[in-house]
């Protein structure tokens, strides 16, 4: 029998009432944001059970790349379901790049993925911020901006762009 203070879901552990935490031998632990469109969140769960694995194996960058998992996933940074500053926003922008670019390590990802995931259903009003954040990302050599193969510089490029794994990161 749950508690009145849980309900169990079909595919996961008890949440409570208002579906913002999940609840794991009694401690409250934060949900992944439900807005988040299932292929992007399975890939960045598969990218977080794999920073994970890392973390055991103590490989020097593995509790970064959890951290940028989970930020990505809504479970860590601010709430998903409250209002974000802009820096706060930016930092979940960053960490869903991060996540997506070493999880495709062998291919890009599109400015879109980043924004549906971090956007919901309003993730084409984003798309500035994705974009901004990608510039500053590539300037520091965490990513790669290219533009039908080549490498560009995403301020100046017009049309779609792919941001793939920089050397920084």
């Amino acid at each position: 029998m749950s508690s009145p203070e849980s309900r169990a879901t079909a595919d996961g552990p008890p949440r409570t009432p208002d579906g913002r935490h999940i609840l794991v031998d009694g401690r409250r632990w934060r949900a992944t944001d439900p807005s988040i469109p299932e292929t992007l969140r399975q890939e960045l769960v598969d990218e977080l059970m794999s920073a994970r694995r890392a973390v055991k194996s103590a490989d020097a960058d593995a509790r970064r790349r959890v951290h940028d998992a989970k930020t990505a996933l809504g479970e860590r940074g601010a709430p998903w379901w409250e209002e974000s500053s802009a820096d706060e926003a930016d930092a979940r922008i960053a960490a869903t790049i991060r996540a997506l670019t070493r999880k495709r390590s062998e291919s890009s990802i599109c400015p879109s993925d980043v924004a549906r995931a971090v956007g919901g259903e309003s993730w084409r009003a984003r798309m500035p911020d994705v974009r901004r954040v990608a510039a500053s990302l590539a300037d520091s050599g965490e990513v790669v901006v290219t533009q039908k193969g080549e490498t560009v510089r995403i301020d100046d490029a017009k049309g779609p762009v792919r941001i793939r794994r920089g050397p920084a990161l």
